[in-house]
């Protein structure tokens, strides 16, 4: 019988048996490496079994990327992977051999990919999986098992929450069953877009089925809410569901009863309670029951006092003297009577037999004739002050130069201060305040080419007239004489309309007396302003050559009678202002001032000033940022306000070409609502328009005939270049009680509509319908802005039924000063004390204590080669000075400006009101 084999026999027999299975399983053994792995294996461990160290794990394929799946194992000779019951071909191996240091074994590492298309061929119940076999000398392990699944998440909920309006206090119940999705979806709640945290707010609760629990509804937790759910694939929101948390109102305490209604005898007394503990809120119902109280009550009649019987006369005085008493006991007064009316005490004179004798001494013979010196004394010095007073008034009548007419005073005329507390549109030009202290010179007297015939009067004095029609400084015009008083011209606005509209220049005007203002002028200059639209001509001293006098006029004319050429991104950037008669010769440039509406960053836009011709074309007559100092128009821009010099009269305006995207219009949006409701449906009204005085002054009046009232503070938004429209919308009604009537969630106004800037207002209108006629509280959000763009929110909360007035003129700037100021009235600086700062500013100083260190003081230095070009440049820093500052001038600041450049030969100097 043969021995059996030995050990190596044995090894050396499953070695060969093991590499014909491997041979015929379709792998292929070359170069011997498995034995040389196994002989090279130590003696001490060439029976182990192999061990994993890194076992495949399960994977999950998102879209179309593949999955590694990775297998290490020690001591090992070959690992294979196999999936689905398959051997991987070894060409889809990746082999990683390496030795332990501490053990010298062999550790082997295999991966493989699995691609999504391997997976979508498996059909049925049965996963993809994936296992590795490892071999050693001694025998095979197997690992675990990897899944790998095809990620998704599908994108309809199973169950979506669902809006509700639950009382104060009450647990409200979300339910939210997320979508189908591979691995399970996991599930966040948001509460208007902001992640919901349970931790660190307790009154909220997630439950194991991904429902939300709100345990006691606040005020606060009043919003959207909506479910997110989100894995490896993607993340999905559900539709919002609104809470509206309301508060039924409750009584609050009995106040204390008041005093009885009547006098006297029966009456009755009241107490009364609010709905306020608390107020009902979002649609909360009211409380019900009496809110007052009455009761019978009695009144105790108040008693009249009447006097008791006089006493007995007393003893004669050492004064002659004697006196009796009464009083108020018969009956006392009570319970509010009356007091008696008359005296409690009498006194006569008595008899000569029971007076006393007494002899007046020396002493008061002396006092006497004292007191009559006195009284002569007195009545001589007042007759002395009389007749000075008198003689002085008289000298004032004689001939005065004209120059004191215009040192008189340094205020306006006819500026009347804004209402205190009155909302205004633009805080930027608050009412002119007076100043304590002013800026003057001496009047000099001498001057006697120029005379002014009349009482000479300050020209703070309000009801002070002088008239200028007789002398040399005006003379009459060919239809008769103009008189000016206190600076303003009295005339019939109609009747200057009708009578310039049959001259040649006006003839394209339109007849709006209410955006129309005019005045006749001589060299002394003056100001024409349109009242409440920021616009405003400023005609200095000397613009007008002396002996001429122009009737000018200054109007706003409607963006669509006229047909501005406007191409690619331009757009109208300001109103159209005409001022005339166009042909008129000016020595210097005349100032007008108009609102602008956009950002006033030059690197965003290319601005022009256009001019109408006399065959009403346009023409581009300025380009801003690059005037050239030659030419007859210079703009001074300031951050709402473009102010034009110009020597020429006509119709300008500005127009913007956008450079880039970046460039914005500022629109101002502005709210009305029906002043008065009686029926179920309630309108809103939503305008844009461009930021400029003037179309807001259009839009006022007009609902002030439509009987509308203004719900909320006008905002600015910001339009930019961007092609989108303007989107408004209206959110967040308590849908108990109100609903809305548009078809769509939003309203669009078009983007070329309001860039175009042609039409002077756009609006939307919001019909809102209320459910029951008692409903007065409307509580909403409305939502304007520009589609990818920036924004505004209006939160509304009003009583419809509140205030049934109409809108009232407080809503509008009242600018109740005069629309043409004519001469020294229409300019804070005196003419002769002008004419003193120019003269010794002008001259060049070589420490720079000049006109260039008076416009750098002012802020002004960005001008100054335009300044420079001027044969006074002082002359027209003071001219842009009274343009930007003639409600808000501080006299005291320029002032100190003039002190602090030193120069004394100007004599410029502060002196009180009671000097002046």
């Amino acid at each position: 019988m043969p021995s059996a084999p030995g050990p190596f026999v044995r090894r050396r027999f499953r070695a060969e048996l093991l590499a014909l299975w491997l041979a015929l399983a379709g792998f292929t053994c070359t170069g011997g490496s498995e034995h040389d792995a196994t002989a090279a294996l130590p003696a001490a461990f060439s029976d182990l079994l192999p061990h994993f160290l890194v076992e495949p794990e399960d994977e999950y394929i998102v879209k179309n990327k593949p999955v590694t799946l990775t297998c290490r194992s020690t001591p090992a000779t070959q690992i294979y992977f196999k999936c689905i019951g398959e051997w991987v071909h070894q060409d889809d191996h990746l082999i990683e051999r390496t030795v332990d240091p501490a053990t010298a074994l062999p550790i082997m590492q295999v991966t493989i990919e699995i691609t999504r298309q391997q997976v979508e061929k498996i059909f049925g119940l049965d996963e993809y999986w994936c296992q590795c076999v490892a071999w050693s000398t001694t025998g095979t392990q197997k690992s675990q098992k990897a899944y790998i699944r095809i990620a998704y998440l599908r994108k309809n909920f199973e169950e979506e929450p669902q809006g509700k309006e639950v009382a104060l206090d009450q647990e409200v119940l979300l339910r939210c069953h997320p979508p189908e999705g591979v691995p399970q979806a996991e599930v966040e709640w948001q509460r208007n877009e902001d992640v919901i945290d349970p931790a660190s707010d307790p009154n909220f609760f997630i439950t194991a089925d991904h429902n939300l629990v709100i345990q006691k509804a606040r005020l606060a937790d009043t919003g959207n809410y909506t479910c997110v759910a989100k894995n490896i694939v993607a993340r999905r929101k559900s539709t919002s569901a609104t809470v509206l948390v309301y508060v039924n109102g409750g009584w609050s305490t009995w106040t204390t009863w008041s005093s009885c209604s009547a006098v006297c005898g029966r009456g009755w007394q009241k107490r009364s309670r609010s709905c306020t503990n608390p107020t009902p809120l979002n649609g909360g119902t009211s409380c019900e029951g009496q809110n007052v109280q009455k009761s019978a009550c009695v009144a105790t009649c108040p008693v009249d006092g009447g006097w008791s019987e006089w006493s007995k006369w007393s003893a004669c005085g050492a004064d002659c003297s004697m006196w009796r008493s009464r009083e108020c006991t018969q009956p006392s007064p009570g319970t509010g009577g009356k007091d008696c009316q008359g005296l409690d005490l009498q006194s006569q004179n008595c008899t000569s037999e029971q007076c006393p004798q007494t002899v007046s001494g020396a002493e008061d013979v002396a006092l006497y004739v004292g007191m009559v010196a006195v009284a002569l004394c007195l009545t001589l010095l007042l007759i002395v002050i009389v007749l000075v007073y008198r003689r002085k008034k008289e000298g004032l009548d004689a001939d005065v130069a004209d120059s004191s007419i215009l040192t008189t005073g340094f205020q306006p005329m006819g500026i009347k201060p804004s209402k205190p507390g009155v909302w205004a549109p633009r805080p930027r030009r608050p009412p002119h305040s007076k100043n304590s202290h002013l800026l003057t010179i001496q009047p000099d007297l001498t001057t006697t080419t120029t005379s002014y015939q009349g009482t000479l009067r300050s020209r703070h004095d309000a009801t002070g007239k002088f008239s200028m029609s007789n002398g040399p400084l005006l003379d009459p015009l060919p239809n008769g004489s103009h008189s000016l008083h206190n600076g303003k011209l009295n005339s019939d606005p109609a009747d200057f309309v009708s009578r310039l509209s049959t001259q040649t220049y006006f003839k394209t005007l339109p007849r709006d007396v209410a955006n129309t203002s005019y005045g006749t002028f001589n060299f002394l200059g003056g100001r024409l302003t349109i009242p409440n639209t920021g616009i405003s001509l400023l005609i200095p001293p000397e613009a007008i050559p002396r002996g001429k006098i122009y009737e000018i006029y200054l109007t706003v004319q409607r963006k669509e009678d006229l047909r501005l050429p406007l191409a690619g991104c331009q757009t109208l950037l300001s109103p159209v202002v005409s001022c005339g008669p166009p042909g008129v010769v000016l020595s210097r440039p005349v100032i007008l001032s108009m609102d602008h509406c956009f950002d006033a960053c030059l690197d965003n836009w290319a601005v022009r000033l256009k001019k109408q011709n006399y065959e009403g074309a346009w023409e581009d007559v300025l380009l801003m940022g690059e005037e050239l100092v030659s030419e007859p128009y210079y703009c001074q821009l300031e951050g709402e306000t473009c102010r034009l010099f110009s020597e020429q009269l006509g119709t300008f305006a500005l127009v913007g070409e956008s450079l880039h995207m970046g460039a914005a219009k500022r629109l101002r949006l502005v709210l009305f609502s029906d002043a008065y409701c009686s029926t179920l449906e309630y309108n809103i009204r939503v305008y844009c328009m461009d930021d400029t005085q003037d179309v807001f002054k259009e839009v006022m009046q007009m609902e002030r005939q439509l009987g509308g009232r203004l719900i909320d503070e006008p905002h600015v938004l910001l339009f930019k270049d961007s092609y989108h429209n303007l989107r408004l919308s209206i959110h967040d009604m308590p849908q108990a009680h109100w609903r809305s009537k548009l078809l769509a969630g939003y309203q669009e106004i078009p983007f070329y509509h309001i860039w175009n800037g042609s039409q002077r207002y756009l609006h939307c209108t919001f019909t809102l319908e209320r459910l029951s006629l008692s409903t007065c509280e409307l509580t909403c959000q409305l939502c304007v802005w520009q589609v990818e763009g920036e924004g505004q929110s209006f939160g509304l909360d009003f009583n419809i039924a509140k205030d049934t007035r109409a809108l009232d003129s407080e809503f509008l700037l009242m600018d109740s000063s005069a629309t043409a100021l004519a001469g020294p009235s229409a300019f804070q600086i005196p003419y002769l004390i002008r004419q003193k700062i120019c003269s010794s500013l002008d001259a060049p100083c070589p420490n720079g204590a000049d006109w260039r260190m008076l416009a750098q003081r002012l802020k002004l230095e960005r001008h100054m080669s335009f300044f420079a070009s001027k044969a006074s440049p002082t002359s027209v820093i003071l001219d842009l000075w009274e343009s930007q500052h003639f409600h808000t001038g501080n006299i005291n600041q320029l002032a100190t400006v003039m002190a602090d450049i030193g120069k004394q030969e100007a004599m410029i100097f502060l002196v009180s009101d009671g000097e002046c």
